[in-house]
């Protein structure tokens, strides 16, 4: 079971990498927009929707990297406290009742609206925008399944965590 969460934890890390390179792009094109316009005074919609395509990007496919990194904001109050059990038990519910739902609902409610966009190919989201929305509404899809396979690796450690502690208990 280690074996297919590492493997799971394997295709977060390199989305991860690449998604680190994309927030570099992000930043010095959106360094150029603003060199552009207030300099130059040019203004283009398509590269202003490009950081929005990279912001978006970002964000969703970084999810699941965040989630194995565990840098994801958590209210831990009382987690901190808790023996390792029962943080182990904790995260083993949360996993499994509140995130693998949860991504499984948005895939489900947000498959039919990516589809229609691929069925047209969508086009820009403003005139003389980046004409391929599509791309963008697939990464709803994309986040789903990334997180959902750094879900499966954090359900399988959880378990592997709970079997530890309680034995060495």
């Amino acid at each position: 079971m280690t074996r297919l969460a590492d493997a799971c934890d394997t295709i977060n890390r390199a989305v991860g990498a690449v998604v680190m390179w994309l927030a570099l792009i992000m930043v010095l094109l959106q360094f150029g927009v603003v060199l552009l316009r207030y300099v130059f005074g040019f203004s283009s919609i398509f590269l202003n929707e490009s950081v929005l395509y990279l912001h978006a990007t970002i964000f969703m496919l970084g999810a699941g990297y965040t989630l194995w990194a565990q840098g994801h904001v958590r209210v831990d109050i009382f987690y901190a406290r808790f023996p390792a059990h029962r943080k182990a038990l904790v995260d083993l519910l949360g996993h499994l009742f509140l995130l693998v739902p949860s991504v499984l609902m948005l895939l489900y409610w947000s498959w039919p609206m990516v589809h229609r966009s691929w069925a047209i190919l969508e086009g820009p989201i403003s005139v003389g925008g980046i004409p391929a929305s599509f791309l963008l509404k697939s990464l709803v899809p994309a986040f789903c399944l990334l997180l959902l396979v750094q879900g499966v690796s954090a359900l399988i450690r959880d378990v592997i965590r709970l079997q530890e502690t309680r034995d060495g208990a």
